[in-house]
């Protein structure tokens, strides 16, 4: 071997070693600083995950509800079918009172009546349609196989085909017996998230506890209204009503047919199913019949009663008809009734305290008597018009100024 090949194979030798310690060294810097990154990412995002989850802005997740820090939760009510889905998977009630956001927060599913009847949880849903209530029916019968007992409301609204799905429903967290991943991934980890919990935070230093079990099963009665702004919130409901897809209403025979499935499904799974017509305000009803409305309300319920015989009440009775004063004791506005009003309409349902009930409040109709009793309301109109012409002009009014409106817009 050459003197020349001898150096360069010397040089080969003695130099590789030095270089392979540099890639190493490289590569364990670069590991280093990929450990570096990848924490200073994780440990931001699991401090975010445990702050929402801790906090719950949605009750989703059951963490305990502390007076003062996290017991009132602002988001809550509008994404109750986010948490009324896995509280349906969590509780598995036996009893389902279901129907709007009037059911929502009218009736008490620890009605002394309902005691054997428990766990029984409040399923209602803010602005739903039949179909809506069709598909958390289902959810419930498929979280819990012994549901024994379905009370629903129906509303006049919940059949208009112009009331779609809400935007927050999702078929995909429905018949399942965990959270829906992006729905686990949205309360734990988005911004929106973070912002629910800040406001929970912030309004439970403010807001006290009225209600210390408020919404813990499905039921949300209206809070901290202020009396003096009652007339406020009749005026302002119905400027709502004439202003929304509502006073356009077009009877949908599709969703005939949903509640001819809930019929269906009840008997199929051996449940006893218990339906009855909400009891809105008197001025609710001149609301409608303002729209040019009333003779579908009526072939609403004609159709109905073709599908099952239901409870109504409805109408001009003793319990609609109350006057408008800061001191109402049946209704917050001319949609919702009170807990009070909710207590008789269980009472009359489940045969508790019947005495206690007015006898014109909860008529059972059917084929036989709903041409006679569509008859009776029309008179009873009559004459609450006649007694309350305030209200009457209440409502010609707040129509009056919202065809203006329209008009100057046009």
């Amino acid at each position: 071997m050459s003197v020349n090949n001898q150096l360069s194979s010397t040089y080969s030798q003695t130099s590789s070693p030095q270089k392979s310690e540099k890639v190493v060294g490289n590569k364990i810097k670069y590991l280093r600083y990929n450990w570096i990154f990848l924490l200073s990412v994780f440990i931001p995002v699991v401090t975010v995950g445990l702050f929402n989850i801790v906090v719950d802005p949605y009750d989703v997740f059951n963490t305990p509800n502390l007076w003062g820090i996290n017991h009132s939760k602002p988001r809550k009510d509008n994404n109750d079918r986010l948490y009324k889905a896995t509280d349906i998977i969590r509780i598995k009630p036996v009893t389902i009172l279901t129907g709007s956001s009037r059911t929502k927060q009218g009736l008490d599913p620890n009605h002394p009546a309902l005691e054997d009847e428990q766990p029984a949880y409040n399923l209602a849903l803010n602005g739903t349609n039949i179909y809506e209530l069709r598909r958390y029916i289902e959810h419930a019968i498929s979280n819990q196989k012994q549901l024994d007992l379905v009370i629903v409301g129906l509303d006049f609204l919940m059949f208009n085909s112009l009331r779609k799905n809400r935007g927050v429903f999702s078929e995909k967290r429905l018949e399942k017996q965990y959270i829906f991943f992006k729905d686990f991934i949205n309360v734990t980890f988005s911004l929106d998230a973070v912002q629910a919990s800040k406001e929970a935070i912030i309004d439970s230093k403010k807001t006290p506890l009225e209600y210390p079990g408020y919404g813990e099963n499905g039921f949300m009665p209206e809070l901290n209204l202020d009396p003096e702004e009652t007339q406020q919130r009749f005026g302002g409901n119905i400027f709502l009503y004439f202003k929304s897809p509502d006073s356009r209403y077009q009877l949908s025979t599709k969703f005939l047919d949903e509640l001819k499935k809930i019929v269906d499904l009840s008997e199929k799974n051996q449940i006893k199913l218990m339906l009855f017509i909400s009891p809105s305000h008197a001025t609710q009803w001149e609301t409608i019949r303002a729209t040019g409305k009333w003779s579908t309300f009526e072939k609403w319920k004609r159709e109905v009663i073709k599908i099952t015989p239901i409870l109504d009440f409805s109408g001009y009775n003793s319990i609609t008809t109350e006057p408008i004063h800061n001191d109402m004791e049946n209704y917050r506005d001319n949609s919702h009734y009170t807990p009070k009003v909710g207590n008789l309409i269980l009472n009359k349902l489940l045969s508790y305290k019947e005495e206690e009930v007015p006898e014109d409040f909860g008529i059972l109709i059917n084929s036989e008597n709903i041409e006679s009793h569509l008859t009776k309301i029309r008179q009873d109109r009559e004459i609450w018009a006649k007694n309350n012409p305030d209200e009457v002009k209440l409502v010609k009014e707040i129509k009056q100024k919202y065809d203006a409106l329209r008009a100057e817009k046009n």
